[in-house]
């Protein structure tokens, strides 16, 4: 191999930023990569690849493809990111395998190659005004799933919880995909629960996860916003009283201005001593913290990241007494929990 003029090196390392410029192409590289995977998602590629190895043209024929020089273009690009191989008769890599069948793997690829960076191309327009973004109604079920990497996180604070308060009835607000409900269930033999959630699709993925758990006759999930119904005298099965509620990255989709009304309305439904748990995404210096406060901002109905502070003189407006907020996850992560006493 031919190696580089020097005087060719001498002059890249004078003209520009190098290290800046080697940052751009590693990130650049790190973007396509993000878009490259996304796409196979999107396009079902890697699944139809699940059901066994395949040449270009019968998994043009799996896919509804008709450009098979396309086809194998973009089967070279995932084979060069480690996806596939073979390509006289693709397959799944080990890494491609975990891509297709780890959720929350695959939900990562969905969400930060879906709505997450799409928030920064939309950015220039949404800046001159244009309409805010629906994303948590367009992507619910994607932002649920996402959730569960941080469910070992909060799992063992609300088993801790529970064990110590022994709630007879315990209600999970933004139940996501079901798992924290299960948890609080789980740990709780003698309880009973119930689940709230605006987006059916999302609701639907509660109810299956409590099923599969076997819990499901200790539980149901509604399709309701618990604000509206709150605030209609509509409790439905939450009119009896609840020993523990939950709202676990979920206060951040409420605009700041409607946040004391929730959690005055949830403290009336607790038992007295009952108690509410809040865990959150806080505001602050980390670098996912500042974008997904960008991303609440850009949405229509303008939300935000609560500050720590902030959220505890909420919680003693609503007629709480919050403890000090407890920080969730390794030393720099921005997730906290409080607990809060009717």
């Amino acid at each position: 191999m031919r190696m580089p003029n020097p005087r060719v090196l001498a002059e890249v390392l004078r003209t520009g930023h190098v290290h800046a410029r080697l940052r751009a192409a590693r990130e650049g590289l790190t973007g396509v990569r993000l878009q490259v995977i996304a796409a196979a998602l999107d396009l079902g590629l890697l699944d139809a690849l699940g059901e066994g190895p395949a040449g270009t043209e019968q998994l043009a024929g799996r896919l509804g493809v008709v450009d098979h020089d396309l086809l194998a273009a973009y089967l070279r690009v995932l084979a060069a990111a480690g996806l596939v191989t073979g390509e006289a008769s693709w397959r799944l890599t080990r890494y491609g395998r975990a891509v297709a069948g780890d959720d929350v793997v695959r939900a990562s690829y969905e969400g930060f190659g879906g709505y997450h960076s799409e928030l920064y191309r939309a950015l220039p327009a949404l800046l001159r005004g244009g309409p805010g973004r629906h994303d948590t109604v367009d992507s619910g079920e994607v932002v649920a799933r996402l959730s569960a990497a941080i469910h070992p996180l909060i799992r063992d604070l609300l088993v801790r919880t529970v064990t110590a308060r022994r709630p007879r009835r315990v209600l999970d607000i933004g139940c996501g995909a079901g798992l924290l409900l299960a948890a609080m269930l789980e740990a709780a033999p003698e309880a009973v629960g119930i689940g709230v959630d605006v987006d059916p699709d999302v609701a639907a993925l509660a109810r299956r996860t409590l099923s599969e758990r076997g819990l499901a006759d200790r539980a149901g999930v509604e399709e309701v916003d618990i604000r509206e119904a709150l605030a209609a005298g509509l409790p439905g099965a939450l009119a009896d009283g609840i020993d523990l509620a939950l709202l676990a990255n979920s206060i951040y989709y409420v605009p700041v201005d409607e946040r004391v009304e929730l959690l005055r309305a949830v403290a009336r439904l607790l038992t007295p001593g009952g108690a509410l748990l809040v865990v959150t995404t806080v505001a602050g210096p980390q670098v996912f913290s500042r974008h997904l406060d960008l991303l609440l901002r850009a949405q229509d109905g303008r939300m935000e990241l609560p500050a720590a502070d902030v959220l505890l003189g909420q919680l003693r407006e609503a007629g709480l007494q919050p403890d000090p907020p407890e920080r969730i996850g390794p030393a720099g992560a921005a997730l906290s929990a409080v607990t809060a006493i009717r």
